[in-house]
């Protein structure tokens, strides 16, 4: 098979498991169907499957390294994030999140199909061993980014959820003696019977006096994992992405290095990237400090994913300089 055929059509059931994965595992996450998490699953192994095979088989098929354009490097960084979230949810039980990591992998590896130029030979100052090292490090450990980045969205999904019913009880309460006592007669414990029932509930008192009142959405939200519980997960996924993102910024200086003389010239890349590691270096920092664990570190991966794409796609397609993109 000719290798451009072969490639669009791994392309193409990879962008097809993954947009039907999606769905499946969002229907999933709504209603713990155990049946659609088994699809959700084969269907993301199958397209992440596909999307490797695809690189090997670019790779071999036309002797060209395939990460170092904008199309080979956003179908790396889809698979990679597939494949990384793959292993935290068969480890940790998070087919739940695997919904929203399938539909970001569909959309950047959709938007990375338009930029596929053929099978051009790269410049020379790319034609480096640093290319096989430097690219899968930098973009793995945006995929790594990708996954924290879903997590600390759940994780502030329900931390705003349960401040929500927090503030809900208390205008319930401030409406008068008579609802105030109602409620209080009929629910005195209800913080207390749903988390016993339900301990994913345990650090969120106001979802869980809901739920045990017979709110349908506040016991949808035990089914979630509790908020120390994403807060770890959280915490252990920014774990495997900033080494790689620290030898990526190493590899990446010993490249620049031997292509153009010098380890670090204050490209928009380099600085970009360094911006990136700061942050999520602070966010390893920050969650040593009890007051800063939970909602602040989750904003503080938000931002970070934030400064991934910045540097992953304004940098590449907007700034000129040694790593642009730009057609």
């Amino acid at each position: 098979m000719h290798a451009l055929s072969l490639d669009a059509l791994l392309m193409a059931l990879a962008l097809c498991a993954y947009a039907v994965g999606a769905v499946v595992l969002v229907a999933y996450f709504l209603t713990r169907e155990e049946w659609l998490r088994n699809v959700g699953a084969t269907l993301a192994i199958a397209g992440c499957a596909a999307q490797f095979t695809q690189l090997v088989a670019r790779y071999e098929l036309t002797h060209i390294w395939p990460l170092l354009n904008l199309y080979g490097s956003l179908s790396l960084f889809s698979a990679m994030s597939v494949a990384i979230f793959t292993a935290f949810a068969f480890r940790y039980r998070l087919w739940f999140a695997g919904g929203f990591v399938l539909a970001l992998a569909a959309v950047f590896l959709a938007y990375g199909v338009t930029w596929n130029e053929g099978t051009m030979p790269a410049v020379p100052s790319l034609q480096s061993y640093w290319a096989k090292i430097h690219v899968p490090l930098i973009v793995s450990s945006y995929a790594a980014f990708l996954v924290s980045f879903v997590f600390s969205c759940l994780y502030l999904l329900k931390y705003y959820a349960n401040e929500r019913y927090a503030r809900r009880r208390v205008t319930l309460a401030a409406e008068g003696p008579r609802l105030g006592a109602s409620f209080a007669a009929t629910h005195p414990d209800a913080a207390a019977y749903a988390t016993a029932a339900n301990p994913s509930l345990r650090d969120t008192p106001a979802l869980a006096a809901a739920a045990q009142s017979g709110d349908a959405v506040a016991a949808w939200f035990g089914s979630l994992p509790s908020l120390a519980q994403i807060d770890v997960i959280v915490y252990r996924v920014v774990s495997v992405g900033l080494p790689l993102l620290t030898l990526g910024v190493i590899t990446g200086a010993a490249w620049a290095h031997e292509a153009w003389g010098a380890y670090w010239q204050w490209d928009p890349k380099e600085t970009a990237a360094l911006a990136s590691w700061i942050v999520y270096a602070a966010y390893m920092h920050l969650h040593t400090r009890g007051a800063w664990r939970g909602m602040r570190c989750s904003w503080c991966s938000v931002i970070g994913f934030a400064s991934i794409l910045f540097c992953y796609f304004a940098v590449n397609l907007v700034f000129s300089g040694l790593h642009s993109y730009a057609r």
